[in-house]
């Protein structure tokens, strides 16, 4: 008789090489679990044929919950009996990823138990992923993680769990406190993350400087950026400590990759146009013990990322060029932007009008991002603009008292 506990094939294959193999992790839990073995034979079934053998077969969740579990069966029950029901978990993760030993540890002893023994740290969104359970376990699974403090995170048509970097509480970059931002929004919109009303998925993340540490640009529908707007903070004895002691090539490595050319060096001093400076950081990544982030910061918003699914991979766009992080979240006081206003004007426009699977971005790209900035009461900022002077996609209408000094 076969080992069910072993892969074999071309799935064995990939156990070979120097990398972590998802084969091997499979197979150390398929020695205690008949889940995990079944589901290398499925896996194994699935390599041979060259088809997909998972299916779905209608919605499973929660009592309450309208999200946090996804429904996966076999289309080979007959032959996988133990993967014939195969449900993911989405478990809402701390902020920034912080755990105690002893809540992993109670988290593995559950999943032991009641599933497959197989996890995901992390998912995409951030959340734990607990891959793999019967219909059965659901409310049990759910019952002892909400004992340990953890909740499900969210899946469907939701708000999808906030994620963010680590922030203050280890980096010194963080423009805002960024943990605190992802547990509010987290707490807030509890039933926008567990009871879905959305034409599709939406995504916060918040990344505490430009390095972005959670790819937000890429892959949060609500992006929320950390960043400054006085100069940067320059110790010229620093820079010459880098050129003379480092022997770093700051002319080469600094100046010439600088994106908007706003440098110089003369060999003796760095000179920087902040007038033209995009906040890119990679200045300060290179010469960080000379130059740092100004004072006067907060964080830039931008809106309508995605990975390439129905349509291609869209990169956010600038939605507030400033905004400070502290209530009453305002630009400054003659302009000031209620964020929870904006962020339900921006649900309730793409909620009513989004269609089915639709994403906020590519609802954006559809009506015009100058339709958009009108119906959720934004104006236009020129940061707003995509290719200055050749390709703009925010169109300026004339006010009244313009078009009168025309008519004049």
């Amino acid at each position: 008789m076969a080992d069910k506990t072993k892969a074999t094939g071309m799935l064995a294959e990939l156990k070979d090489g120097p990398y972590p193999s998802f084969v091997k992790e499979i197979e150390a839990a398929a020695e205690k679990n008949e889940m995990a073995q079944d589901l290398i034979g499925l896996l194994e079934l699935s390599y041979n044929e060259k088809l997909c053998h998972w299916k779905h077969g209608g919605i499973v969740g929660v009592m309450g919950y309208g999200g946090g579990v996804i429904g996966r069966y076999v289309d080979v029950p007959e032959e996988f009996p133990n993967v014939s029901h195969f449900h993911t978990l989405r478990v809402n993760q701390p902020a920034a990823w912080f755990y105690k030993t002893e809540a992993l540890r109670k988290i593995c002893d559950i999943w032991e138990e009641r599933g497959s023994a197989i996890m995901n740290i992390h998912g995409s969104t951030g959340d734990i992923i607990l891959l793999g359970t019967t219909t059965a376990q659901l409310e049990p699974v759910f019952s002892e993680l909400t004992k340990l403090g953890f909740d499900l995170g969210g899946s469907g048509s939701v708000l999808r769990t906030p994620s963010c970097c680590v922030g203050p509480a280890r980096c010194e970059w963080a423009m805002f406190d960024t943990l605190k931002f992802a547990y509010e929004h987290t707490m807030k919109y509890q039933d926008e993350l567990h009871r879905p009303y959305f034409p599709y998925k939406f995504k916060f993340k918040f990344s505490g400087c430009p390095n972005d540490c959670v790819a937000s640009i890429a892959r949060a529908d609500m992006s929320f950026i950390g960043t400054w707007r006085d100069d940067i903070l320059v110790n010229q004895d620093k820079v010459l400590w880098y050129a003379n002691e480092k022997k770093l090539d700051i002319q080469e490595i600094v100046v010439d990759r600088c994106p908007t050319k706003c440098m110089e060096w003369d060999g003796k001093e760095l000179h920087i146009d902040n007038r033209n400076c995009s906040r890119c950081m990679h200045c300060i990544n290179v010469l960080h013990l000379a130059l740092k982030p100004g004072k006067d910061r907060g964080c830039t918003i931008l809106i309508g990322s995605k990975a390439p699914i129905l349509e291609g991979a869209q990169l956010s766009s600038v939605l507030v060029p400033f905004m400070r992080m502290e209530p009453p979240y305002a630009e400054d006081e003659a302009t000031a932007e209620d964020l929870p206003e904006l962020i339900d004007n921006i649900w309730e426009l793409w909620g009513e009008e989004g269609k089915n699977r639709e994403r906020v971005g590519e609802f954006i790209q559809r009506i015009g991002m100058g339709n958009f900035l009108d119906a959720i009461g934004l104006e236009p900022a020129a940061e707003m603009v995509s290719h200055p002077r050749t390709n703009p996609y925010v169109f300026y209408e004339l006010g009244e008292e313009d078009e009168e000094e025309e008519d004049e």
